[in-house]
């Protein structure tokens, strides 16, 4: 995918988010939007931080884990850092929980709005699928949608 179509993607994000305030809605409508514009990926949605857990939200593509201990697996520890992490193998990364097997690699984006907090992931069934303009795209949406 170009830069140019992660430009037009932007754009709707900014879109959908200016038209609704619920978060939930808004993760629901990210997930969609994504996984049915975004290349090559298996798996796209949020956890939120509860009670020191990560707790499944909005996704698109197949079952996923419910919970996730803040700490754990690619999510938990990008959510512990409050940073985002490109892995080009899931299964190089010390601790990876496999939630989906048909997964190879992942990019995972902390976020922090007014009301919650949690993590923005997508996977794909390549490895090595997300790049630089990947992590900076995915970056832009939690930033965007934190804002919201």
């Amino acid at each position: 995918m170009t830069d140019q179509n992660y430009t037009l993607i932007l754009a709707q994000v900014e879109s959908l988010l200016s038209s609704e305030s619920d978060q939930i809605a808004n993760a629901a409508n990210l997930s969609t939007l994504i996984y049915h514009n975004v290349g090559r990926i298996n798996w796209v949605g949020f956890y939120f931080e509860r009670d020191g857990e990560l707790v499944l939200g909005p996704f698109a593509g197949q079952l996923a884990c419910t919970r996730i201990q803040i700490g754990e697996g690619v999510c938990g520890t990008a959510y512990a850092k409050q940073e985002p992490l490109l892995i080009e193998d899931v299964h190089q990364f010390e601790g990876h929980i496999a939630c989906d097997v048909a997964s190879e690699s992942e990019v995972v984006v902390p976020f922090k709005t007014s009301r919650l907090s949690g993590v923005l992931d997508i996977d794909s069934p390549e490895k090595a699928r997300f790049g630089q303009a990947e992590k900076d795209f995915f970056e832009a949406i939690a930033k965007l949608y934190a804002a919201s």
